[in-house]
């Protein structure tokens, strides 16, 4: 008896199973909704408050080593070429992702 069920079930398993775990989770994922103009938005001015917290971290940055002469900064500088590659990059996507809402079209 255990020579017959053990192997059904492993037969049941890998071919009942196992494929409509992969079917549920990719018909999942199709119909999974993409950013909203709502959501575009709020990506918009999350960006807007860090770089402007980013400004406030430079200013307090530079108060700082003014006062105190062995304080070395540790964070990406918004004035250094190897850094503003990493920004640059996400200046662009941002506009990029503007050009497509202003023209119509959705990201999928």
């Amino acid at each position: 008896m255990e020579d017959v069920l053990v192997p059904a079930i492993v037969m049941g398993i890998l071919f009942i199973g196992l494929p409509w775990l992969i079917l549920h989770y990719v018909t999942k994922w199709k119909t999974a909704p993409t950013l909203t103009n709502d959501d575009e938005s709020m990506l918009e001015e999350l960006y807007q408050l860090a770089r402007r917290l980013d400004e406030r971290m430079d200013t307090v940055e530079r108060l700082v080593a003014a006062d105190n002469p062995g304080f070395e900064r540790t964070r990406l500088l918004s004035d250094s070429a190897m850094d503003n590659q990493q920004l640059d990059e996400l200046e662009r996507l941002r506009r990029d992702s503007k050009t497509k809402v202003s023209t119509g079209r959705t990201a999928k």
